[in-house]
């Protein structure tokens, strides 16, 4: 994934669909309980035979790989301090790790929104506003 790319670990192929999940039999994680094949009983589109855990599922291959640039970027912080290299230098790299934590973030968001908030919207209005509660708060977190 290049620099202009890092906040695109969701590469639009799954964007706007509901997730396939990964391991057989588990619970997505979005209050469906769904972990059969095909079509859900409540209209929630099935989750296919592979079931997993949360809306990122399909891309956690892709996230765990970001998230390990990230750890040796911060490797690299360390070292960098340790080597008393130049301030500004240093909060360059800073500036780069939190730029591309934020693209995880952003990323993770958009999967909860397009998964776990809109199963939650389908389920009725209780369910949604709780949801949708949820990620307003994450969302001022993340803009803190």
């Amino acid at each position: 994934m290049s620099e202009g790319t890092e906040g695109t670990v969701n590469d639009g192929a799954v964007n706007g669909n509901l997730l396939a999940h990964q391991d057989a039999g588990a619970s997505c994680g979005c209050g469906c309980g769904d972990s059969a094949a095909g079509e859900g009983n409540d209209g929630h589109e099935g989750h296919g035979a592979d079931a997993g855990s949360h809306g990122y599922t399909p891309d956690k291959k892709r996230y765990l790989a970001r998230l390990k640039r990230i750890e040796g970027q911060v490797r690299g912080l360390h070292r960098m301090v340790d080597e008393d290299t130049y301030c500004i230098d240093v909060l360059t790299q800073v500036t780069a790790v939190q730029s591309a934590l934020k693209s995880v973030a952003l990323a993770l968001l958009d999967d909860h929104m397009q998964h776990c908030v809109l199963h939650a919207a389908q389920q009725g209005e209780e369910e949604a506003m709780e949801k949708l509660d949820e990620v307003s708060a994450a969302v001022a977190r993340l803009v803190r």
